[in-house]
């Protein structure tokens, strides 16, 4: 039987070793801590030691991911507090993004290094296949005295190839929001004497500088300070003309997989008439509706700023399926890399349920979809068969999916960029 004058026993936190106090905090957040802190001096003190708390929530929230003592050189002059709120807070950049507007690099990718976080510009390669070319675009880490430090690099070769004239550009990562940052180069606060010893700082934002200049077009035909105005324009534009990288936004890729409920959302790879890879963004709406873009610059017979593909309805077709359906899809010829000569493309299960494995790709579903030109060519009923803009999504039992219209006798077959958080399919490029 038990003693009852044991049963009365009881212990507080404070009373279990302190390791195991500080691996049961490493589970808190810092708000938590904070007030943690405050309810003894105790708890106070063990929440202040940097080396053992913090140092313990930096390990375990991302330890596996990245070297947390070769953060700032391993010198022991960054604190791990400190350490911990910028990982916080750059940790949402992991994955991928698309430049808002065209030009390059169109995507990018996020990933943990072993001190610092990297992105790569993704492109297409240039093989005619589906592989996908990883290059170095930013480099973000801490000096050994806490401070951020970001490179670019513009030429985007890797280290062993970059040439002597090939330099990185000092860059910031001004975040607005968690979905958009831009990245600009770096501006260097100092002072320039005139003639007249005035002093000139670079600083201030584009509309603190519109308002500047539109005063001092007004102040000058009147003003005895016109010559330094002028200088200090002529400056500016001395500064713009040295600068190696105009500022570029991007914006997060929040859903870049596919999930059960959204089979054809995330990002998608597909070879275009010209033999060439293109990557496609395909993206679910909140009433239910489908669209996909192009991400990059257009090949010629893509409109630069219309959805490749839409539909208000996301409801499949189930098999079996009908006549005109089977032969809709099995008359089209597949645009995908040569394959060899024992492979075969996509077909439909057989009528008697016998699925011929001589391809990866059964088609499994069908919806029905609308090109983009039904939306942006106003005259588009008037000219030709209203039934040309509409096309099919012809789902496979691999998960992939093709797409194609009835305008032409094509299967764009989709293949995944990235799977499990990594991009497939990786190839070196052919500058390198």
């Amino acid at each position: 039987m038990a003693n009852p004058e044991n049963d009365d026993v009881s212990s507080s936190f404070t009373d279990f070793p302190e390791d195991i106090q500080v691996c049961i905090l490493s589970f808190l957040d810092p708000s938590e801590i904070a007030t943690l802190a405050c309810t003894s001096k105790q708890l106070g003190s063990l929440c202040a030691r940097d080396s053992k708390l913090w140092f313990s929530m930096c390990q375990r929230r991302w330890g596996s991911r990245t070297r947390i003592t070769q953060w700032g050189k391993a010198k022991g002059t960054i604190s791990y507090k400190h350490l911990y709120n910028t990982l916080h807070h750059w940790e949402n950049l992991l994955g991928f993004w698309r430049r808002s507007g065209s030009g390059n690099p169109s995507l990018l990718f996020f990933e943990w290094g072993s001190s610092f976080i990297s992105a790569s510009r993704v492109s297409p390669s240039e093989s005619r296949a589906y592989g996908v070319t990883k290059t170095p675009f930013l480099w973000m880490s801490l000096s050994e005295e806490g401070d951020v430090v970001t490179f670019l690099d513009p030429d985007g070769k890797p280290g062993v190839e970059r040439g002597i004239q090939s330099e990185l550009v000092a860059v910031d990562v001004s975040f607005m929001g968690r979905t958009h940052f831009v990245v600009e180069e770096k501006q260097f606060r100092g002072s320039l004497s005139d003639d007249c010893g005035d002093e000139v700082v670079e600083s201030g934002s584009p509309p603190e500088k519109l308002m500047a200049e539109i005063y001092q077009h007004f102040a000058n035909p009147r003003s005895p300070g016109g010559d330094r105005s002028r200088r200090q324009r002529r400056r500016e534009k001395e500064r713009l003309a040295r600068r190696k990288w105009e500022p570029q936004h991007f914006v997060k890729i929040v859903n870049c997989s596919p999930t059960p409920e959204r089979p054809l959302q995330g990002l998608w790879k597909g070879i275009c008439g010209d033999m060439s890879l293109a990557f496609y963004l395909v993206a679910y709406d909140d009433i239910g509706g489908i669209s996909c873009r192009l991400i990059g610059d257009p090949p010629e017979h893509f409109s630069g700023y219309a959805p490749v593909f839409w539909t208000s309805n996301a409801t499949f077709l189930e098999s079996p399926f009908s006549l005109e359906e089977e032969s809709l899809y099995a008359s089209r010829v597949h645009l995908r890399p040569l394959q060899p000569d024992n492979e075969t493309p996509a077909q439909f299960p057989s009528s008697d349920d016998q699925q011929v494995q001589l391809s990866k790709n059964v088609v499994n579903r069908i919806l029905h979809i609308s090109s983009s030109y039904d939306l942006f060519v106003p005259n588009l009923a008037g000219t030709i068969n209203p039934r040309s803009a509409e096309g099919r999504i012809w789902q496979y039992q691999n998960g992939t999916f093709g797409f194609g219209f009835l305008w032409d006798n094509f299967v764009v077959d989709m293949e995944h960029i990235v799977h499990n958080g990594c991009i497939v399919d990786t190839v070196k490029s052919s500058t390198d």
